[in-house]
């Protein structure tokens, strides 16, 4: 099943657009909150397409997902209990529960790593303003966490340049699924791990 080389042609067809800036600022917002497509997808090709733009791009991405991050956390913080059917609907209570435990054993550090890996942010960003995990904490590991994410991603990209976009192009369903898996991995070590 081919999804994610049409999902880069797609992405690579946006980030050549006048309002792509625009179209990265918008999905790295609501990726923080409810959308299931991580920002990555547009900023590499973004950052491809334009190498010396690319710390500009994931400036952008970083303080945008940082500002969906405060979003979903003031969700969680003020309407849980709206929130919550959502959440069950999205087949994601039982990693909900999860995510509140961690919140309790590690505090910021499981907010720096939610922010930096491909896990889904949009759980944590809930779950800690339901924990009401202190607003300055959460904010930093969120902008650290993001931030070291995006400009190591476009960073890359750009250093690599239309050298490493055959390969990327080639690989990039192989890639797609194995990072699916490892968020489901994440998921499952969640909801029925230590």
């Amino acid at each position: 099943m081919k999804l994610f080389g049409p999902l880069y042609d797609r992405c690579r067809t946006l980030a050549a657009h006048p309002h792509a800036p625009w179209y990265l600022g918008v999905i790295s917002t609501i990726e923080s909150i409810f959308f299931p497509v991580p920002p990555d997808v547009m900023l590499a090709p973004m950052a491809l397409a334009r190498p010396r733009a690319w710390w500009r791009y994931a400036l952008l991405t970083t303080l945008t997902s940082v500002l969906g991050g405060l979003i979903g956390y003031a969700l969680g913080y003020f309407a849980i209990e709206a929130v919550m059917p959502w959440i069950e609907r999205a087949g994601h209570a039982g990693t909900y529960a999860s995510v509140q435990d961690q919140f309790v054993k590690y505090g910021v550090w499981i907010m720096f790593v939610a922010a930096f890996t491909p896990i889904p942010f949009k759980v944590f960003t809930v779950a800690g303003g339901a924990a009401a995990m202190p607003l300055l904490p959460f904010a930093l590991a969120s902008l650290v966490g993001r931030g070291m994410r995006f400009f190591l991603v476009a960073g890359l990209i750009a250093w690599g340049g239309p050298r490493i976009e055959p390969h990327l192009r080639r690989y990039i369903e192989v890639l797609g699924w194995v990072v699916a898996v490892a968020i489901l991995g994440v998921i499952a070590w969640l909801q029925w791990g230590p």
